[in-house]
């Protein structure tokens, strides 16, 4: 069950992340999440190449196309709802792409920091 009133980590409303490609758990353009969420796709990000190539050496191929389950594939310049684990294993190898954090949802801080986030802050 996704989050009925979603807020972001600055304490405010979640805005949207991105929709082409269509981003989020609930593929809704939004990072918002939920209890059927295990990977918490919470941070919106500016993707990069070095995010991608850090994702797929970590296992997580994002930028080869998956029309069998409407994935696009990513590339550089993409935003994209990234599981707050995986941002967090990026930051701290040095491959952590940009965040938005106005569509960054509150949950993330779960699992990292908001000085952290407010490091890699990305104004759109």
């Amino acid at each position: 069950m996704r989050d009925p009133n979603p807020l972001n980590v600055l304490g405010g409303p979640l805005e949207s992340c991105c929709r082409n490609p269509m981003t989020g758990f609930y593929r809704d353009g939004s990072c918002n999440t939920g209890t059927d969420d295990a990977g918490m796709h919470t941070v919106c990000c500016r993707i990069t190449d070095e995010f991608l190539t850090f994702s797929k050496q970590a296992g997580n191929d994002l930028s080869t196309p998956r029309p069998e389950f409407g994935f696009p594939g990513l590339k550089d310049g993409d935003r994209w709802c990234v599981c707050a684990a995986r941002w967090k294993e990026a930051m701290e190898a040095g491959a952590a792409p940009r965040v938005l954090l106005e569509s960054t949802h509150v949950n993330t801080l779960d699992i990292v920091p908001l000085e952290d986030l407010q490091k890699y802050a990305w104004a759109h």
